[in-house]
This record gives structure tokens, sequence and C-alpha cells, in this order.
């Protein structure tokens, strides 16, 4: 009896000295968690979903052998590679989700902390990495069967491309935007001058020695002008003419936002499509405080931000409003789901993004209502089990569910004797909008087909079903882009409400709305869409739409 109350005690002291092995939970709202897959061999540091609801995802060369293995013994040789010249085994892979399985897939140069964005075609254009990886230009166009792979294309880019980030732009092109030590931007395809163009603003917005401005969050303005924001301040940027066009506040506090203090962004639902003037907001949460990166350097973590900051970028004389989460966060995900909340997920409590510089992790995600009232817009959700910590990333799926992966706070793939292990797993978050309480609510589409070709400015009518009562009056149809994740930042991530002009009932649980579609590609770049009917807050699963 005396032995085991020594080491009951023991182990209660030991526990509560042990702060860097906390786990951040707290009572929760709703939402469940769906363990997918133990080992992807691979660590999801990258995300993009493509239209034939596969996602492909990579890491990086350089972390040594991963745990899943190049098919028909191909091996990957590269004599730039920091950790092996000659490696059998994969870094990418294409997840397909509707079997949950997965295959190798095979990229010749590093890949780590790289940017990119769907073409209008449906391409990904994946853009930089690292070392050899830093100029290439990496094109995957999905295919129905196995036999599609990355396609590279040497000194693609004018510039290195460290960190940067990409946007689809309306005429079709990617625009990618700084990097580190790059304070430039430039197009894919090339331009005719193949040019860089100058942008200060990230030299104005560079810590010395930290930079704070890597990874800066971009959103495409309805006016077709670029909101870029880094560090603690934004411009809007009219990149054809190469001129800023409105410098905003700095954001309330001061404290630096983008890597590595690594808060998240998203430009907050579009609505009122048809009206003369549109509103376009766009919220930024959490991050790490001033000064964290050097803390963490020293051994010591500071508490992150638990603010975020709500700005109209289209008003004449644009203001933050901050707001409080109910946790700190630092390098946490922000995922638009498709009945317009937000969700928030991953990430930590303490510390920074950078090698093992992250503390007590947040397992719960948080909701985001931007339509509540101004102090009840955040609901805490249920929490996982897993810490997902530095190079984790969060993507919406086609049935409404968050697909969530990746965690790799080490140099190299370290699965022990470290505080956070490199994490091969992926899991799935759902949304309470898809408990089986609220199936009688959930509208399912019959009407229009998936992979419809959409134009601007359609009147488009949707059929649909649903097996309890309508509230007509409480019925939308959302779109919503399918976005690339890396590093805390959704990029080309928006979501359109088109709203419902007219609802007619068609028979026995059968009905129809009328909408119109996005007028412009300043509203909506060229592309695949995720299209949703959202009855009292509960999304049908999704349809592909191609609008063009």
């Amino acid at each position: 009896m005396r032995r085991t109350l020594i080491l009951s005690l023991f182990f209660f002291f030991f526990f509560i000295t042990q702060p860097c092995h906390r786990l951040l939970t707290h009572a929760a709202g709703g939402g469940s968690w769906k363990f997918l897959q133990k080992s992807i061999g691979i660590s999801a540091m990258h995300m993009q979903l493509l239209n034939n609801d596969r996602v492909i995802m990579f890491d990086r060369t350089d972390f040594g052998h991963s745990n899943l293995s190049l098919p028909n013994g191909k091996c990957r040789n590269d004599p730039s590679d920091t950790a092996l010249k000659i490696d059998c085994t994969a870094h990418s892979i294409e997840y397909d989700v509707l079997k949950n399985s997965f295959r190798p897939l095979m990229v010749q140069t590093d890949v780590w902390c790289s940017s990119g964005a769907l073409m209008p075609d449906g391409r990904l254009v994946q853009t930089g990495g690292f070392n050899d990886g830093e100029k290439r230009i990496r094109i995957f166009k999905p295919c129905a069967g196995t036999g599609c792979d990355w396609q590279e294309f040497e000194n693609g880019l004018a510039a290195r491309r460290w960190y940067a980030t990409n946007h689809i732009l309306p005429d079709g092109r990617q625009i990618v935007i700084g990097g580190r030590r790059e304070f430039n931007y430039e197009y894919y395809p090339k331009d005719a001058a193949s040019n860089t163009y100058s942008l200060p603003f990230l030299v104005e917005t560079s810590d010395r020695g930290v930079e704070n401005n890597l990874y800066p969050f971009v959103h495409l303005n309805v006016d077709g002008n670029l909101f870029i924001f880094a560090n603690n301040r934004a411009i809007l940027l009219d990149y054809a003419k190469n001129k800023v066009v409105k410098t905003y506040p700095k954001m309330p506090g001061g404290d630096p936002r983008c890597y590595p203090s690594t808060g998240s962004s998203v430009l907050l639902p579009l609505k009122n499509l048809k009206a003369a003037k549109i509103d376009a907001q766009v919220l930024v949460c959490g991050g790490a405080p001033t000064g964290s990166y050097i803390q963490a350097v020293r051994g010591k973590f500071i508490k992150a931000l638990a603010t975020c900051g709500r700005i109209t970028i289209t008003d004449p004389n644009p203001q933050w409003v901050m707001e409080t989460m109910p946790t700190a966060r630092v390098m946490g995900d922000m995922t638009l789901l498709p009945n317009g909340n937000v969700l928030i997920i991953n990430g930590a409590a303490s510390g920074t993004a950078g090698w093992e510089f992250g503390r007590n992790p947040v397992l719960n995600p948080v909701l985001y209502r931007p339509d509540s009232k101004l102090g009840s817009r955040f609901e805490l959700q249920n929490p996982t089990t897993i810490p997902r910590m530095y190079h984790s990333t969060a993507i919406l799926l086609r049935d409404g569910r968050v697909l969530v992966g990746g965690s790799n706070p080490h140099i190299y793939y370290n699965f022990t004797n470290v505080l956070f292990p490199t994490e091969l797993s992926l899991e799935s978050f759902s949304p309470s909008y898809l408990d089986a309480g609220s199936s009688n609510l959930r509208p399912k589409i019959l009407l229009p087909g998936s992979q419809s070709n959409l134009r601007y400015g359609q009147k488009l009518v949707v059929s649909f079903t649903v097996s309890g009562r309508v509230a007509l009056d409480k019925l939308s149809v959302t779109m919503v882009s399918p976005s690339f994740t890396t590093h805390s930042f959704s990029m080309s991530q928006r979501l359109l409400v088109l709203g419902s002009e007219k609802v007619n009932p068609l028979g026995k649980l059968k009905y129809s709305v009328e909408v119109t579609t996005p007028k412009t590609g300043n509203l909506a770049p060229a592309g695949y869409y995720l299209l949703f009917v959202v009855h009292q807050d509960i999304p049908s699963e999704g349809i592909w739409v191609h609008l063009q």
C-alpha cells in the first residue's frame, strides 16, 4: 500500500512539473473525430484537394528515408540532397478520399516549405522549395487511374521561392509572392518579360534575423486587387501596375502574425454578389508575441496570442476590430466550412513555428461564426488525441469533413525520444452539422450533376431533396474553392454565398432553388469549386462544378 502511494505521488509530481508534455483541452462543444490512417508513410506538410476527390500531400525530400517505398524499384537520384543522394522512398502521396487509400508519388527535388495553387483546368501547379527545389515548377494533372505523377521543370521560376505564397488570379495565372530574402513577386505562366517585380512592403515588414513576413497572407479582393498581410501590416496591391493603392492600419497590439510567428487568415464569405457594392472582410487569428522566436531559441516558450483581428478591406476608412479566442494558438489552420463558419484547428498554446519551438498542443478546434454578435462568435469543439504541431495541415473535403494530417517539428523523421514524434497519421474532424441528429435537415443535391460547367453570371437552378420540413428562408447555395494548405495558411481559399433568389417545391420532399453564379473573375477566379446547398446551417454533400 505504501509503495503504491509513493508511486502515485511520484507520478503526480512528475507530470505536473512537465509542462512541455501538457495537452491543452477544455470543456468542449461539438464535432467528432475519426482516425483514418495510422501511417501514410510521410508527414502531410502540404495538402491540395483535386476535383477527383483525391488529395496530393508531400513533406520534403531531405528528411531521410520515409516509411513508404517508391513503386517498382524506383529511386530518386539527387546529388544535391542534403540527407540522401539516392532515396528509394516516397515523399509525396495521392490520397483517395472515397476509398481511404493512398499511393506513393515521386518528387525529384526538395519541396520543403513550398507553395502552390490549382490552375483553372484543375492542374496543381506547385512552386519552389528548398535547395535544388527553390526555382522548380512541378505540375500534377489529375487522372482517373493510377498512372499520373509529378512533372518537374527546372528553372521554371525567375527567383528562389522558399516560404512564398501563391494565389490564382482572375485571368487564370498564378502570382507567387515573396519567400525568404525575396522581396518581390512573379507569375506562372511567366509573362513576356519573365521578370520579378519589386515589392518594398516585404522589406518594410521584415524583422531583422526573424523576418515574420514569410508565407504572407494573400487574398483576392472583390475589386481585383490583392490584400497582402505580412508581419502586422497590410496593403492593397494593384499587381498589374505594381502599385500599392491602399495601406491599412497596423493590427492593434503590434505583434507579428506571419511565419515564424504563424497565425492564420481567411477571407470571410462573400455575400450579396449582385449588389453594386460587395463587402469583403478578412480575419487574422493567433500568432506569437514579438520576440517569441528568439526566446524559443533560448529555451523559453512564451504564451501564444489569443486575439483575432477582423477588418472590412473594402471600406473607405477600414479599422481592425479585435476579438479573443477561447484559447491562445500559434500554428493553427483556418478552414472555411460550407455553411460559412470558420474552423480553427491544430497548433500550440505557446512557443512559435520552427524546429522544436512549439509547446502545449491545442487539441480542441474552435468554431467561429462570422454572423453572430461580437463576443459570442467562438465555440470550443471536441478534442483530438493527436498533437498537431509544426508542419500540420487541414483541408475541407467534399462531404463536409475536414481532413487533418501532418506534424513534424524535427529536422528528420523522429518517432522516439522527442517531445512530439513525427506524425504520419490522418484523421478527420466532422463538424456538428454532420451529426446523425441533423440528417432530416440535410439536403441532397439532385441537379446539376457533378463536374457541370458553369458560366459567369449564369442563372442556375439547383434541385435537391430534404427529408424533413424545409425552412425556405434559411436556405442558401455556397461555392468553396479547394485551397493549397501549408504552414497554417490556405492559399486561394474563398467561399461565395450565392443566396437563394427563388425556391420552388417540386413534389414530395423535392425542391429547387434558383441562384446566379458570380459575375466576374474578381469574385471567383475560373476553376473548380465545391457547390453546396445549405439548409438551417446544415450543408449537403458538395458537388464539383467548373466555373469558366
